[in-house]
């Protein structure tokens, strides 16, 4: 038996400690934070969450769905607020089966964290920050959040879940194992409460299946829903310009922005001048990391190593999708030991990288299209020929955010691929003014275009 040690207690190290314990492995699972059965949620910076079907097949996969299912909102498409309060839904995909669901980052987190601490296999420390991590010692130095006592202890097996600003991965940098590049974007986030309507029930200020975006250009509101019938907003804005963060320091300037641009949304928010005067301003960046592992005794997992934008719902997706590809990995009991756990880790990066890779680049393209190209005709025009190519050719066209969200078994790059190849024939079609449907095309040019582009 091996044992592990997992610094940060997140969904990602939750999970991960969760899957390794089923294999018989004891794990340590260290969390700078309070223990979230007992602490006060924090609130203002968690972006709620999407689970998608590849966080959903990790879930699965650890018998964890039916604890998790209750606390999952169905979100069938986008529902697109206009400036004039005219609403338009685009739904996700073509089957019932195609929808994301919302769920509550703390509340996720605080079902894995019980999840853990029932399993005897897995030991729970929290309040305790890391701040070192010595791979060829093979020695963790912590601290003591309540006492400030640094204590340095060896371990067998180190696993940085701690998100993009890991303390494991700074530590290897220091120790020159790695380096990392983060690629911030100009605009930051904000996220506000929208309160439930209170009556003799309490209901929701807007449809619960969807998740809303208000369309601006170069920036964005959106608002996804929770189980107690409120939404978690989120406004994403330039950090400087008009408008921008920049020019928000005042409560009238924060009306005027909200009560012209998203007046709807400023109607369920009451206090919203205070809500956006004391929540923090937080920042939005892609990360890149050169190298994942050190000889099979350190390995960076989820944000830690690949942190992306939150614009396709895929952080949290693609580190649980870490997650069940190192058990997969680390499945034989021999995978466990020394040199095979050392080629396990660097499989695990050599496989995962382009893929990560892969989602990074799409996920910054999605915030383009969410804030923007939704709001255009050409883009609806687009959905529906897409859709109806994956009806007719539904071995050779899937639209790449149907590939993403809903086909796990579909690797991020050859998404990615498969969508560039895809483009090329929605860019024919879109070129032909005759061709609104895809019954205005003759079904011999659409297959010639499927096989010119290798579909």
């Amino acid at each position: 038996m091996t044992r592990y040690t997992i610094v940060g207690a997140g969904p990602v190290g939750a999970l991960m400690a969760l899957m390794l314990a089923d294999q018989g492995q004891r794990v340590r699972l260290i969390e700078r934070r309070p223990d979230p059965r007992l602490a006060v949620p924090e609130r203002g910076r968690s972006i709620n969450l999407a689970l998608a079907a590849r966080g959903m097949l990790a879930l699965e996969q650890a018998g964890l769905m039916q604890r998790i299912a209750p606390a999952l909102i169905a979100m069938r498409g986008r529902m697109l607020h206009e400036t004039d309060g005219a609403l338009q839904f685009l739904r996700y995909g073509q089957h019932e089966r195609e929808v994301i669901h919302a769920v509550s980052r703390e509340r996720l987190n605080l079902l894995l964290i019980e999840a853990a601490a029932l399993c005897p296999l897995i030991e729970l420390q929290f309040d305790s920050r890391c701040t070192d991590v010595d791979p060829q010692g093979l020695s963790l130095t912590w601290q003591d959040e309540r006492s400030a006592r640094p204590v340095t202890e060896p371990f067998e097996v180190l696993l940085g879940a701690d998100g993009a600003g890991s303390a494991v991965r700074a530590a290897l940098e220091t120790r020159g194992y790695t380096s990392s590049r983060e690629q911030e974007l100009e605009h930051d986030y904000k996220e506000l409460a929208v309160a439930s309507v209170s009556g003799r029930r309490a209901r929701y200020a807007f449809e619960p299946h969807a998740l809303h975006i208000w369309p601006r250009g170069g920036y964005m509101l959106i608002a996804l829903p929770n189980t107690d019938a409120s939404f978690t907003a989120t406004v994403f804005l330039p950090r400087h310009g008009e408008p921008g963060f920049d020019h928000l320091h005042s409560a009238d300037a924060v009306l005027n922005l909200f009560d012209s641009q998203f007046a709807d949304a400023a109607r369920a928010i009451p206090d919203l001048a205070e809500q956006f005067a004391t929540h923090p301003q937080s920042r939005l960046g892609t990360l890149s990391c050169e190298r994942w592992q050190v000889e099979g005794r350190v390995l960076l997992l989820g944000d830690a190593a690949h942190a992306i934008v939150p614009f396709h719902g895929q952080g949290l997706n693609c580190g649980f999708e870490d997650c069940r590809e190192l058990a997969a990995l680390l499945r034989a009991p021999a995978a466990h030991e020394g040199a095979a756990r050392a080629a396990a880790f660097q499989r695990f990066e050599l496989e995962r990288k382009p893929n990560t890779a892969a989602i990074a680049a799409m996920a910054l393209e999605n915030y383009i299209e969410m804030r923007e190209l939704v709001r255009s005709p050409q883009f609806a025009r687009r959905q529906r020929l897409a859709a109806a190519l994956e009806r007719r050719f539904p071995q050779r066209f899937i639209p790449r955010y149907s590939m993403v969200m809903f086909h796990a078994e579909i690797p991020y790059a050859e998404a990615q691929r498969r969508g560039a190849a895809q483009e090329r024939v929605l860019e024919a079609l879109m070129a032909d003014a005759h061709v609104h449907a895809l019954e205005d095309a003759s079904a011999a040019w659409v297959e010639a275009l499927l096989d010119q582009a290798g579909l």
